[in-house]
């Protein structure tokens, strides 16, 4: 039976029960252990281990945030806010978490607010540097349809943007324009380049849909890390969109054929130029949006192309024996994701403090019982 080992780092923001997000990252990675602060005050970060079961990945997504839910409630009333932008605001001002260092300083002045957003990243682990390109390749391409899945941040400000993912679609992607990577040496070259010519500051600096990470990038890498998905506070629907990751890494695995600059019938740069369109399209309308196939071009909606991945990887699921965990996407592509949720509720005549609000109290509680029924029965085991 193959899993490959899998990661997440969250970023999530504090707040009030009334949706009003407040600063506490100072406070909270000083206190508690496994949190680390981001360069706006208002967000904060946790990251589990790396693991290939997908039980103990949920309690390892769950207990850290039930801890931190009981430290800022013996703070004051204070709690952690779902969504991916500053839902209720205020956009306007940055809140520096640490004034003294020259990284947030240059991400301050140059993007702003635009990067005080909440998202996951999804790290799956692949030791071989070249089938790793192969992997970022085929998930750069469908990396939209995570998108998709995931889509929580229709709000700004207070406002209705008119985007169900606002956080992908005002991030800034740097630098502007980056290549397929066709082998690991065109990846340590081609970011040498970029650090020589400042378009990346360090190198962290990569931020796009999805990028091959490791503890010495560009030379030594162990994992694909997808940066795409807005915030699933839902712990059993990100599950699902990590095991629709894993499975179709695993189906590459057996099948290298599936690199897009080998089966595509486009060229790397009209595959380029629609992946992009379409970031965008889902960027605005998540499961409804209308794509281009990396395949040959033809128009598809991003609905019906993740049923067809559904399909696609479910025997591979199975055979790795975590397939109980792919089926919540039915749920997702039923109900639709978070941002479509909302909205609706929005256009029914809800107001938008009042949707968050009824948000913030329905996770606190669905993450009590998982924790209550998940992690007791695990650690006892």
């Amino acid at each position: 039976m193959v899993r490959l080992s899998k990661g997440v780092e969250v970023e999530m923001y504090t707040g009030t029960p009334q949706g009003e997000i407040i600063g506490l990252s100072d406070h909270i990675t000083k206190d508690l252990n496994g949190f680390v602060r981001e360069p706006d005050s208002r967000n904060v970060e946790y990251t589990t281990a790396p693991l290939s079961c997908y039980d103990r990945l949920l309690c390892s997504l769950v207990r850290p945030r039930r801890n931190l839910r009981q430290y800022l409630e013996k703070m004051g009333d204070y709690t952690l806010i779902p969504g991916s932008t500053l839902s209720l605001g205020d956009s306007q001002q940055f809140y520096r978490s640490d004034p003294q260092n020259p990284y947030h300083t240059y991400i301050e002045q140059t993007y702003g607010t635009k990067v005080v957003t909440a998202s996951v990243h999804i790290n799956i682990g692949i030791s071989d540097p070249e089938v790793l390109m192969r992997a970022c390749r085929l998930v750069r391409v469908e990396a939209p349809l995570y998108l998709a899945l995931s889509a929580s941040s229709p709000f700004l400000d207070g406002q209705a943007t008119g985007y169900h993912s606002t956080r992908w679609q005002m991030f800034p992607q740097t630098p502007s324009h980056v290549p397929f990577f066709e082998s690991h040496a065109h990846f340590i070259h081609w970011t040498e380049e970029q650090l020589r010519l400042k378009t990346m500051q360090n190198v962290r600096h990569l931020w796009m849909s999805v990028r091959p990470n490791g503890d010495n990038r560009p030379y030594n890498l162990n994992r694909l890390e997808l940066r795409i998905c807005d915030l699933i506070v839902d712990p059993i629907a990100l599950l699902a969109v990590i095991a629709l990751l894993e499975a179709r890494l695993l189906q590459l695995i057996d099948d290298p054929t599936l690199d897009p600059l080998s089966q595509s019938q486009l060229s790397p740069e009209t595959l380029l130029e629609i992946t992009d369109k379409n970031e965008m399209a889902v960027a605005q309308q998540s499961l409804d949006a209308s794509l281009y196939h990396w395949q040959d071009g033809r128009s598809i909606l991003a609905k019906e192309w993740i049923e067809q991945l559904y399909q696609t990887v479910w025997p591979s699921a199975k055979q790795g024996g975590f397939s109980c965990f792919l089926t919540p996407i039915k749920k997702i592509l039923r109900d639709g994701n978070l941002a479509q949720q909302w909205l609706q509720k929005h256009d029914s005549g809800q107001s938008i403090s009042s949707i968050v609000t009824q948000e913030i109290a329905s996770m606190a509680q669905f993450e009590a019982a998982l924790e209550d029924k998940l992690c007791d029965a695990l650690f006892v085991a």
